[in-house]
Parts: C-alpha cells; structure tokens; sequence
C-alpha cells in the first residue's frame, strides 16, 4: 500500500533527486540511456499489449483523427509509436514532441519507413519537436487533441503539465492521457505487482543495460495517481467532461476531458 500523501505529490522523483530541475534532468538522462532497447523491451514486458493500448486509445478518440483540419499534438511521443498509431487511424496532421533527442531519432526513423509489402511509397516524416512538456514552443490554442502514452507520469510537475496541455489547446479541444495504475488488490493485482515489480525490473535491466531506469518505472507508477485522483485534478483545474476507463484488470487507464470553450 502506497502512503496517504502520494495522491498529492507533485511530480516525478526519480531516486536522488530533489527539485523539478534534478527531476527532468535525471528522466531526460534515463530515456537517453534506454533509447536503443525501448520498444523491444516495451513490447517484450507488456506481453505486446503496449500495442493493444495504444490501438484501443485511437480507436476512443477516432472521430477528431478522422478530420482533415484537426492539429493533434502527441506529447512525451518517445519513439513515435503512440503518434504513428494516430496517423494511421485517421486523417488529421500529427506532431510528436519529446525532450530526449535519441528518442526522436528512432521516432523519425520510423515514420519513414515504408512498407516492403504494400509497395507503397514511404510516408512524409513525422513532424518532430524537441521540447519540454512544462514549456512547449507552441502557441496557445493550437491544436484540437493533445495525446500523451506513459509518458505524463515522469513530468516534473503534474499540475504545471496539465495547465500546459490546456493552454495549448483549442477551446473545446481533448486531452488524452493513457497511463499505468496500480490495480486494486485481488489474486490478479497482486500478481501483476510481483511481476511488475520484482520481474519486470530484472529482465528491463538485463536486456537495456540500465537497471536503474527498470527500478524507477514500477516505483514512479506506485506514486501515480490512481485515475479517480487524477480526473479529480483534472476537474480541479478546469477541464471538463473529464472521464477515464480501465483496461486490462485495471493496470492501465485512458483519462479523457475538454479544455472548456470558453
């Protein structure tokens, strides 16, 4: 059981760090390090259902990726998969931003690559920007969804995300937010908490050569919110229609809302 404070922590925390600044700077570093191994350890420690989530994420949010004029904005895109999926499921433009510069590197790398089998030709790059997510170089009200997959959760500061995220959408734009949760307990919680915590950090830190970046991923999801919590911030802050639903015996939540129109 986590303590009664970590529905109110502020941010991230990795081990060692102090403030916000020595927080983004040690996520920064992590993601840097484990680039090379990322997806195939994020699909081999998901059991590939990293890729149901972000298929099933696509799908609740089809009827804006179906629009030609919608900007959508894939925040901590990491290497690409969340926006790529996006793409592929409609018709609106995607950007992906991330602060760690190896991850948009296979990011690009893999919005180009063309299918051998189709025979079509390869798609344009994916638009890309290095940015922070507590200080986006964008311009207020920009797009009409801001996504973001397993990535909100190492901000420094929750709330200064969230306020940025609604500064740069549109009145009456979305926000979609798909991170893990810690299940409640049952055999099966409690089952996914020894693999996540006692198994998923041994095989992260063996295949990645950074058992430190595995040993900071179950701990930074034991001081997450829990989704009432977080859609109770959400709601604090101004955004509407907030709502969330559990997939996969509540280990991981898609957290929905509109930025109000006015």
């Amino acid at each position: 059981m986590r303590s009664s404070t970590a529905a109110h922590v502020k941010g991230t925390q990795p081990e060692g760090t102090h403030t916000e600044a020595d927080a983004s700077r040690k996520v920064r570093e992590m993601f840097t390090q484990i680039a090379p191994s990322y997806d195939a350890l994020n699909h081999i420690l998901s059991l590939q259902l990293d890729r149901l989530w972000r298929a099933r994420t696509a799908k609740q949010i089809r009827p804006i990726l179906q629009r030609k004029d919608a900007l959508v904005l894939d925040l901590c895109c990491g290497t690409g998969d969340l926006a790529l999926a996006l793409r592929k499921a409609g018709k609106a433009r995607i950007i992906g931003a991330d602060f760690a510069h190896t991850m948009l590197v296979r990011a690009r790398a893999k919005s180009i690559l063309g299918s051998s089998h189709s025979g079509m030709p390869a798609p344009p790059p994916l638009p890309l920007a290095e940015a922070d997510a507590l200080r986006l170089p964008f311009a207020d009200h920009s797009f009409d969804l801001v996504t973001t997959a397993f990535g909100f959760r190492n901000l420094a500061n929750y709330e200064a995300g969230l306020r940025e995220i609604q500064r740069v959408l549109k009145p009456g734009g979305t926000i979609a937010i798909l991170e893990f949760t810690e299940p409640p307990d049952s055999l099966l919680g409690n089952l996914y908490r020894w693999y996540f915590r006692s198994v998923l950090p041994r095989i992260g830190g063996w295949l990645s050569g950074d058992p430190a970046a595995y040993a900071y991923l179950p701990k930074s999801v034991s001081r997450f919110f829990r989704p009432p919590e977080l859609a109770s911030l959400m709601s604090a802050l101004g955004y509407q229609s907030v709502a969330f639903k559990s997939w996969t015996f509540a280990t991981v939540a898609l957290h929905t809302a509109l930025r109000p129109r006015q």
